[in-house]
């Protein structure tokens, strides 16, 4: 477990900031993350990677030349927000677009993907590449639904030299899109990872058991097995590999492959090793060429006990590229030639450049649009609404932590703490400096979703932000108004996210919530009879997703583990709908 920290909330930001202290030779901070310490050369397509803390050395520590040219780092499990990604974006480019790479998961699809829109608004040209290298999270039929694990490496890697090359934004993406099509990972663990400041781990195995197909975010795995010998571990990861071959690989002998045997925390450089013997062994007998194995910790899970095995299949160019000599803090291959001095030169103009940037975002976060009297008075029942879903998600976050757990990777409680506290700290902010009731919750949402970050962080953030762009700075935000926004938050959301009624997520909840708060106003009763109503339509919504069985999110691959459980995010919705109907009575 991790002993040491200071507040378990800024754990990831403190760690990060001692990274880029420890590491200035490669790497320097910019909001949201870190880029290469001398700026990306002029013309050269940038690739900026990223996702959650707790993967040490990813993301962080994959910066530099031969590989990222940065990365944007979020909170522990959960991606970088959008604004942080933009961020790291616009101080990496260099001036021929950016590719935006990272795991396959469905908060880091949606924050990079509103990151690569906000980019093309401001006329940076963008593409986005997930990684999808773990086979157990999906058959071979749905291979665009898998989870990044350890492949990451290998396709970044690809991504990166080939920019470094100087090809143009959409041959850099094909690079990726090659080598993330012949890239498969395996993993097993032993016990699962504790977060910083909790008291138990995200999941457990029995003594003398393995969890075999595990996720990174402590998701459990898709099975259990006997606690297997170093060689019995080797065959079952090299045997399950080597069942499942890219399309234009026919079969194993005479092919020629990157292997990477990941530890995932806490099993030892010896114990790889000795695993490692066997793996090289096997695949040898099968006639795979083994090209510049890596053996060590690259895609981490704090503390968890376990190992994954990573292939990626070489055809001559791939080969070239993963060959090819790479400098960054935790990830060195060949040797590079000095960098020219110019570039150090580019690099403090960049950094100067930057630090503008940021000084200016940050005045321009301290003041407010204008607003009108009523606005700012309908701000102060925004705010006792945002301080109520505060204290409710305080209350049950260990609750909606021990429900995440059951099929996904229990960390739904301490995401949307973070998120709810930042968003009543920024609306506090905001309101202090006469914000009206639209500016209060675009300030809240923005918040929410940079210290939450993942799935929850975006959808929450999009609500929030459709609630204040309905109500405004100017107007009476009448009960018309708020179901208005209610609604456009609810289709927000499903545009975004993908997901419809009857795929147990917190859409089942919010659906029927708009609906019955629309029909409610509609009739003329007053807001808080209307969403009195609404919340109790909420409050079954929810329990009825205890039905249900989960087809989008980290819960998939464990549908019917989640049978007779009831959706985190939308009992979270639930209990948040209720606590906003006392914060409404109390400003009646």
């Amino acid at each position: 477990m991790t002993r040491l920290f200071n507040d378990p909330a800024a754990f990831a930001d403190e760690a990060l900031e001692g990274f880029a202290a420890a590491h200035r030779r490669w790497v320097r901070p910019v909001t949201g993350g870190v880029v290469r310490a001398a700026a990306t050369p002029a013309g050269q397509v940038a690739v900026v990677v990223g996702g959650g803390s707790g993967h040490y050395p990813a993301f962080s520590g994959l910066v530099g030349r031969g590989l990222a040219h940065g990365a944007a780092v979020g909170n522990v499990f959960a991606s970088p927000s959008a604004r942080q990604i933009h961020s790291v974006a616009r101080a990496a480019d260099g001036g021929a677009g950016v590719l935006l790479m990272y795991g396959n998961y469905a908060g880091d699809v949606l924050h990079f993907g509103q990151a690569a829109e906000r980019l093309a608004a401001d006329g940076i040209e963008a593409r986005t590449f997930a990684v999808a290298d773990d086979i157990s999270s999906a058959g071979p039929d749905e291979s665009a639904k898998r989870r990044g694990i350890a492949g990451d490496l290998p396709v970044f890697k690809a991504a990166a030299v080939a920019a470094e090359q100087g090809l143009p934004l959409g041959e850099v993406l094909r690079v990726a899109e090659r080598a993330g099509a012949r890239t498969r990972s395996f993993g097993i663990a032993f016990s699962g990872c504790t977060l910083p400041g909790a008291d138990h781990p995200l999941f457990t195995v029995p003594e003398a058991r393995m969890a075999v197909g595990l996720g990174i975010h402590g998701e459990p795995g898709i099975g259990e097995e006997a606690l297997p010998t170093a060689d019995e571990a080797a065959r079952l990861l090299v045997e399950t590999l080597l069942e499942e071959l890219p399309e234009d690989v026919a079969a194993p002998a005479g092919q020629r492959a990157a292997v990477i045997l990941n530890g995932l925390g806490s099993v030892k450089y010896e114990e790889l090793f000795v695993v490692y013997r066997e793996v090289a062994a096997l695949l040898g007998e099968a006639g795979v060429e083994i090209v510049d194995p890596e053996v060590g910790e690259l895609v981490t899970s704090f503390d968890m006990a376990g190992v994954s095995l990573t292939l990626t299949w070489l055809d001559d160019r791939l080969e070239e590229l993963w060959r090819a000599p790479a400098d960054t803090p935790a990830y060195r291959k060949g040797a590079l030639a000095a960098p020219e001095p110019d570039q150090d030169r580019a690099a403090s103009t960049a950094g100067a450049r930057d630090t503008a940037a940021s000084d200016a975002a940050a005045s321009g976060a301290t003041a407010v649009p204008p607003a009108s009297d009523a606005s700012r008075e309908a701000a102060a029942t925004v705010l006792a609404a945002l301080d109520a879903v505060a204290r409710v998600v305080d209350t049950h976050a260990d609750e909606l932590g021990r429900i995440d757990a059951v099929a996904g990777d229990g960390d739904h409680g301490i995401g949307m703490r973070r998120g709810s506290t930042a968003a009543r700290r920024a609306a506090t902010d905001a309101h202090g400096l006469g914000g009206g009731a639209g500016t209060v919750l675009a300030r809240a949402a923005d918040a929410w979703a940079d210290k939450a970050g993942g799935t929850s962080g975006a959808l929450w953030g999009t609500i929030l932000r459709s609630l204040g762009t309905a109500l405004g700075d100017r107007d009476v935000p009448d009960a018309r108004r708020v179901a208005d926004g209610v609604t456009e938050a609810s289709a927000a959301v499903r545009r975004l996210g993908g997901a419809e009624v009857g795929d147990k997520t917190m859409v089942d909840v919010l659906v029927p919530f708009a609906d019955a708060l629309a029909a409610a106003t509609a009739e003329g009763l007053p807001l808080t009879d209307a969403w009195d109503r609404a919340a109790g339509t909420a409050t079954a919504a929810a329990a009825a997703t205890a039905g249900l069985l989960p087809r989008r999110g980290r819960a998939r691959p464990h549908a019917e583990k989640s049978l007779g459980t009831p959706d985190a995010g939308a009992h979270s919705l639930a209990l948040i709908t209720r606590a906003v109907h006392g914060a409404l009575l109390d400003h009646h």
